[in-house]
């Protein structure tokens, strides 16, 4: 079956840091457009959307497009700024899954959480529960660096997970953020017949 899949970027001021090479930022770009890659050869009716999670208000930068090329420019268009506003930019990926053309796809979010997290753990189990709810499977990488958040995403996590659609990536600093992820179940999918060699990921829950 195919799936409709929005990744959520932080692009907030904490993504400047270098600990992840060349920065926060820029190794999510690169994650993103693998995932794209993947997800495009995977099934040719998968669509992949790009909204930001910091600045002003969450925006979506790509509505959900099988056109690669979309996902691929508009990471050029990025500004790094702000906070990152979970709550907000979780509630914009799910309307525009809603609003998906074909209903039949599997709904996805991949959220890349690079920065502390404002929400309570209450917030989050409460926003988890109501994804589950929906059908829509999360999957969240999330940079180690950022040890407040572990105990958060991980009850998130265990919230938002139904028949293990959902899948929690820690990624320590070091190695290149989108080879751990290559490894891991956030690109293997669920017999979506994509696979990678390789690749040391580090997938909890």
């Amino acid at each position: 079956m195919s799936e409709c899949l929005i990744a959520l970027m932080d692009n907030s001021e904490h993504t400047r840091s270098g600990d992840y090479a060349p920065t926060r930022f820029h190794a999510q770009a690169d994650a993103v457009n693998l995932l794209a890659g993947a997800k495009s050869q995977a099934h040719p009716e998968n669509t992949v959307g790009v909204l930001t999670m910091a600045g002003k208000t969450p925006q979506v930068l790509v509505t959900p497009t099988p056109d690669l090329g979309k996902v691929l420019n508009c990471m050029q268009e990025i500004d790094i700024e702000g906070v990152s506003n979970f709550t907000a930019a979780v509630q914009i990926a799910q309307l525009a899954l809603k609003h998906r053309q074909n209903k039949n796809q599997r709904q996805r979010i991949v959220i890349f959480v690079a920065s502390p997290m404002r929400e309570d753990k209450e917030t989050l189990i409460k926003i988890a529960k109501k994804l589950k709810k929906n059908s829509v499977a999360v999957d969240v990488v999330s940079f180690e660096c950022e040890v407040d958040n572990e105990e958060k995403l991980a009850a998130f996590h265990e919230a938002v997970n139904s028949n293990n659609n959902s899948h929690l990536v820690t990624v320590p600093p070091g190695p290149v953020l989108s080879d751990v992820l290559i490894g891991s179940p956030i690109f293997q999918g669920e017999g979506s017949g994509f696979g990678f060699g390789g690749g040391a990921g580090a997938a909890g829950g």
